[in-house]
């Protein structure tokens, strides 16, 4: 008999020891969402990470609307980051979300500086913001939703032999596409306030909406996929795991 489409991909053979360990660590969880919440807190920075990726944004934003200097406010943007990071490397600290904010202000500044108008700064974020956008609903609706690489990345054994070994499980597809959803919605959001102001050249304007609606809204949509986290009750497929 042939297999439906939709749930072909959730039965592919066994794979190696370090799938199979895998399989036998998700014992430890009765419901998906238990998993999620353990795999997805390793990811996040906490409010230490919310506030090294505002501030070199936020610097940026109050120089321009002080000096009106591009290379001013860049500079500053750059000597926050670069602060930060003394910072962390002097507490022997994990600086990943440093390297982020760095990354961030590095592309912002090549933007900016090549077409010399400040508001381009912010160009790349609201492309990253569109691109993420399309690419959650692209994976969303063909069953493969991002938030369930997120699993399958926190086992490295797993991923390396098999990086969709976590789509045998139903459930785990199900709980993270409403995750993903939930992103959706955050970056429609963004977009629908950044992109207006954008094309109004309003810098101090975006230099607000992006602190505002960076970490914030990041953290409301947080608490979103928390509830759901919380409230759900999804199996982890018993009968596989049997």
């Amino acid at each position: 008999m042939t297999e439906p489409p939709g749930d072909a991909a959730l039965s592919e053979p066994d794979d190696g020891d370090g799938v199979a360990r895998s399989e036998a660590d998700l014992r430890r969880y009765d419901f998906v969402e238990e998993l999620l919440r353990d795999k997805l807190s390793e990811a996040l920075g906490g409010w230490r990470g919310a506030v090294e990726s505002a501030v070199p944004t936020l610097a940026f934003a109050l120089t321009w609307a002080r000096t009106e200097n591009l290379r001013t406010a860049l500079v500053v943007a750059g000597a926050c980051v670069a602060v930060l990071l003394l910072v962390r490397l002097v507490q022997r600290q994990d600086p990943r979300f440093i390297a982020y904010a760095a990354a961030g202000v590095g592309i912002s500044a090549f933007f900016a500086l090549r077409s010399g108008r400040a508001e381009d700064a912010f160009l790349p974020g609201m492309l990253q913001n569109a691109g993420l956008l399309v690419l959650l609903l692209v994976t969303n609706l063909t069953r493969w939703p991002l938030f369930g690489f997120v699993v399958g990345v926190a086992e490295p054994e797993a991923f390396a032999e098999n990086p969709t070994w976590w789509r045998r499980h139903s459930g785990i597809v199900m709980v993270a596409a409403r995750l993903a959803w939930v992103l959706i919605a955050l970056n429609v959001v963004r977009l629908a306030i950044m992109v207006p102001l954008y094309l109004a050249e309003q810098v101090a304007a975006l230099g607000v909406a992006k602190v505002v609606l960076g970490w914030p809204a990041y953290l409301v949509a947080v608490t979103a996929m928390g509830a759901i986290l919380l409230r759900g009750r999804t199996p982890i497929d018993p009968n596989r795991l049997a």
